[in-house]
């Protein structure tokens, strides 16, 4: 009898060995979770670019109005009757200074 308690003892020892400490026991499945939901936010994150690609394209498709902000962002096209005014921003006073030498560089 003693022999029996003590096989079943050791064997209880191995599959709790088995499910917390092997590399197929809780922490795989811990880290598979952990992976899982690493990968739902990529995908949702990509669902969501897709959605906001899939409005352009039917933008561009459907509307002049995507089209021409389009070409008049990424072109820099300009309608018929409009004006391009381009603004360029003053340069700060010491760049536009000539270069004085001191009296160690003489």
């Amino acid at each position: 009898m003693k022999w029996l308690a003590a096989a079943l003892a050791l064997a209880v020892i191995l599959l709790q060995y088995r499910i917390w400490l092997s590399g197929d026991g809780v922490r795989a499945v811990v880290l598979l979770k952990q992976a899982v939901a690493t990968q739902r936010a990529d995908n949702e994150q990509l669902a969501e670019r897709n959605r906001q690609l899939a409005a352009e394209v039917r933008d561009l498709k459907t509307g002049m109005d995507a089209l021409e902000e389009r070409a008049r962002s990424d072109l820099g096209m300009v309608a018929q009757n409009e004006t391009f005014y381009q603004v360029v921003r003053a340069r700060p006073a010491e760049a536009t200074r000539p270069a004085t030498r001191t009296a160690a560089a003489r």
